[in-house]
């Protein structure tokens, strides 16, 4: 896949299409210009997480209404509502399914990671 998001450089691509269907990449709340981990915690963290998907999805001509799943690897499962809180401001409607863990360690120390999968183009509801 190719690198979708300069300053974003690592071992593996951003995403990944197959067919109409985009593998984001876990995004930890990382600055892409400084390369490191935002100050502020695990809220700063986590929107800097989304805003970075943000900028993968626009590549491919999409957006946050484009994911259909999501998981979310946190340091600390306590801070799942300070996460959600965030989380609800990127998927404001049709809310992703969603599967969250609490994991050993993130890379760089985070304290939080997010990845994602999104349809391209057009979406039909199940319901």
């Amino acid at each position: 896949g190719s690198n979708l998001t300069p300053g974003l450089q690592n071992t593996e691509c951003q995403a990944v299409v197959v067919d109409r269907t985009m593998y984001i990449s876990g995004q930890l709340g990382m600055d892409p210009a400084s390369e490191q981990l935002v100050e502020g915690g695990v809220q700063a963290q986590t929107k800097q997480a989304l805003v970075n998907m943000g900028e993968i999805l626009k590549a491919a001509g999409c957006g946050y209404e484009n994911v259909v799943k999501t998981t979310v690897l946190l340091a600390d499962m306590n801070d799942f509502t300070n996460v959600n809180d965030v989380y609800k401001q990127f998927f404001s409607t049709n809310y992703p399914a969603r599967a969250a863990y609490q994991v050993a360690a993130l890379p760089r120390g985070g304290l939080v990671e997010i990845e994602a999968v999104a349809i391209l183009g057009p979406l039909t509801d199940a319901s």
